[in-house]
């Protein structure tokens, strides 16, 4: 190896910590301002050590309403995309027929279109059909633009999939549930997992659709752009940390469990 080759490698190694130092230090600074003892209302500055913000964690009465809303939400949201993403996901990887070629392009169209003219389009869908909005419209509205990330999620697992494994199950007397049950469910489950854990944090976090869509609703998010007029307070940054650091926890078991299958 050369020089410049070795060089290479080590501009390119340092890039990629410094990208990643970037990418993570606003992560860094909601993990530390979760335990800043701040005196007055604003928690912009670092003004000691403190664990109090998480034995007060649920002392805000409309934050943690606000934290519910958004968990029940994602959560219905998560069940209900990872269930109808599951079966279009199968149908576009396994199966031809008519109007496939326009289905993967409203998928793929889902994707790329705006949260602005979604959110704007929903509110005029729900409003010309005089349907209240409430947390039913969020949850419907975060089914729509989290569907096409789990059906192209299981869609690629499916593709990669062998096909003798399900013929020889139904030579063995597999009925076609149990074929699935037994066979191609846990075999796209990887898929149907990352697509479940990419539908919850798109749903959780999501301001803009749910800003047009929500009511008198109030999620985490709404309530956190609410609260910056008078200064967020400590627990936004502690609840954040949690939601982050059970995030984690899920991908590395997800990525361990897939190392032990393989």
């Amino acid at each position: 190896m050369s020089a410049r080759t070795r060089l290479g490698d080590k501009l390119l190694h340092a890039y990629t910590w410094l990208v990643i130092v970037w990418l993570s230090s606003p992560i860094a600074v909601m993990i530390l301002f979760g335990f800043n003892d701040k005196k007055s209302k604003s928690n912009t500055t670092w003004q000691g050590f403190t664990l109090r913000w998480y034995t007060e964690l649920f002392d805000i009465s409309d934050l943690t309403v606000a934290l519910r809303n958004s968990l029940v939400i994602a959560a219905v949201s998560t069940i209900i995309t990872v269930v109808i993403g599951t079966m279009l996901g199968l149908a576009l990887g396994r199966h031809r027929f008519r109007g496939k070629g326009v289905t993967n392009f409203l998928v793929f169209a889902a994707i790329s279109t705006p949260e602005l003219v979604m959110g704007a389009s929903l509110l005029s869908l729900f409003v010309s059909g005089n349907v209240p909005r409430d947390a039913n419209t969020i949850i419907i509205s975060h089914v729509l633009f989290s569907l096409s990330f789990v059906v192209v999620t299981v869609r690629a697992r499916v593709v990669t999939l062998d096909p003798s494994l399900e013929e020889a199950a139904r030579d063995l007397g597999a009925t076609a549930w149990g074929t699935f049950r037994q066979v191609t469910l846990p075999s796209i489950m990887p898929g149907v997992l990352a697509g479940a854990m990419l539908s919850f944090a798109l749903s959780i976090d999501d301001y803009v659709v749910t800003s047009f869509v929500n009511g008198s609703t109030v999620t985490f998010p709404l309530w956190i752009v609410g609260a910056v007029k008078t200064g967020i307070p400590p627990q936004v940054n502690v609840m954040g940390t949690l939601i982050f650091g059970i995030g984690v926890l899920i991908a590395i078991g997800n990525a361990v469990a897939a190392r032990r299958r393989t």
